[in-house]
């Protein structure tokens, strides 16, 4: 069974005005302090109104669902305590006009002193999704692989449609966000492990970024785990859709090693309509239509997600995700993705409605 793992990212805000609330230093002391949360489950990330969670090495999607509701229990436990509420919410709805806080760590000082303008306002939340790979190589022919389908990953997880208090017209806003930073948007095709180091060699000697971190694609090889790490999707309002775009993510995984394997050509997509086809999921994600990679037209969402599930069926089998991913997505259907979700709320009962959102759904179990 091919391994995985999980990291969200989510937002402390205050009850009443929406704003950040900048108390990660006293949640992250409550949580280090509880028995049933483990020291490598808990890290802070660049705003004082983010903490960042990251479940074990897990084989089953039982294990990571668990993982990730402990620490969701224990997260909103710690934010009521501050005064504050827990949102698994891909941007924060407003943000306030002063320079907000970082936390105090000299990489994100720097970080800050290398892009002010993008840090000033990253609000972003994300899901990434580790999978298991044998081996930089063959890790970087996955990487190849599984570019065309990204986009429908993405669409899928689109839970940011709010920004500066409004409605951003886009599905995920923190998608689009991410493409001002000067690494974005999906990886280039390489020729192998040695071509993709060299390449993000050179891209840190250049200046532009501050080191190997801000390689900001949306799918990478980890610096730190024998992973491919996909990072299109926004943190999740519910543990279980998290989980369900991780067993997507690694069925497509083990695929596109298997195709390698058996010497398959792979897809290579002009890039130009990866950038296009990523953004087009990030402003309708799964409500409209989505770009078919193979013949570059549109084609309706609910069927390109129909021929992916095709694709990546045996692996679904073998991995023994096949009825969770259909219940999974059976769900989604019947109410919606996250920012489906978020402007029902927003439509229905204003911005107290979709605070109150983000509080119930923070620790739902179905």
């Amino acid at each position: 069974m091919t391994t995985l793992g999980l990291e969200e990212e989510y937002l402390l805000l205050d009850p009443r005005s929406g704003l950040p609330a900048h108390h990660a230093a006293e949640v992250e002391g409550m949580l280090e302090s509880h028995p049933e949360v483990g020291p490598d489950e808990i890290q802070r990330e660049l705003r004082s109104c983010q903490i960042e969670t990251a479940t074990p090495v897990c084989s089953t999607l039982t294990e990571a669902e668990e993982s990730l509701l402990n620490f969701r229990r224990r997260f909103a436990d710690a934010a009521a305590r501050t005064g504050s509420i827990g949102a698994a919410t891909g941007t924060a709805p407003r943000i306030p006009q002063a320079y907000p806080e970082l936390t105090d760590k000299q990489r994100y000082e720097d970080l800050r002193a290398s892009a002010p303008g993008i840090v000033g306002d990253q609000f972003v939340n994300g899901l990434h999704v580790h999978v298991g790979v044998p081996d930089p190589e063959r890790g970087v022919q996955a990487l190849n692989r599984i570019r065309p389908w990204i986009p429908l990953l993405a669409a899928l997880g689109v839970n940011s449609p709010y920004w500066l208090g409004r409605d951003s017209g886009f599905a995920s806003w923190r998608v689009i966000h991410y493409r001002r930073w000067a690494v974005q948007g999906i990886a280039p095709y390489f020729a192998d492990a040695a071509d993709y180091e060299r390449r993000i060699t050179r891209l840190a000697a250049t200046g532009a970024i501050l080191d190997r971190g801000v390689l900001t694609w949306v799918a990478r090889l980890s610096d730190h785990y024998p992973t491919l790490e996909l990072r299109a999707c926004d943190v999740q309002l519910e543990a279980q859709d998290s989980v369900l775009l991780g067993a997507l993510t690694r069925a497509l995984v083990v695929t596109e090693l298997q195709a390698a394997e058996a010497g398959t050509a792979p897809l290579v997509p002009d890039p130009e309509l990866l950038d296009a086809a990523l953004w087009q999921a990030a402003r309708d994600g799964m409500g409209r239509h989505l770009v078919d990679l193979a013949t570059a037209e549109p084609v309706p969402a609910e069927r390109h997600l129909a021929a992916f599930l095709e694709h990546v069926g045996p692996a679904l089998e073998a991995e023994g995700d096949t009825d969770w991913v259909k219940a999974g997505l059976e769900t989604i259907a019947e109410r919606g993705t996250g920012a489906q979700r978020q402007r029902r709320a927003m439509h229905d009962g204003g911005p107290q409605e979709l605070l109150s959102l983000y509080t119930e759904t923070l620790t739902y179990e179905p």
